[in-house]
């Protein structure tokens, strides 16, 4: 069963706060997601600590050609 969890961050862009729904069932994802406030595309890296007991998530985001 997939596991949703929304992750509040800043985007690269334009610096506005965005919400975004990560899912947490698989331990390391990279992605390309547009903003919702200015509409570029975001690139998302996504790792899951196998050693997390919290729920813990690290999210990288980046312009997309970085």
């Amino acid at each position: 069963m997939n596991q949703l969890v929304e992750h509040k961050l800043s985007c690269p862009y334009c610096g506005e706060s965005i919400l975004v729904l990560i899912d947490t069932s698989v331990e390391r994802q990279e992605y390309v997601e547009d903003c919702q406030v200015c509409c570029r595309p975001i690139g998302f890296d996504v790792s899951i600590p196998a050693d997390s007991l919290n729920g813990e998530i690290d999210v990288m985001v980046s312009h997309e050609n970085e």
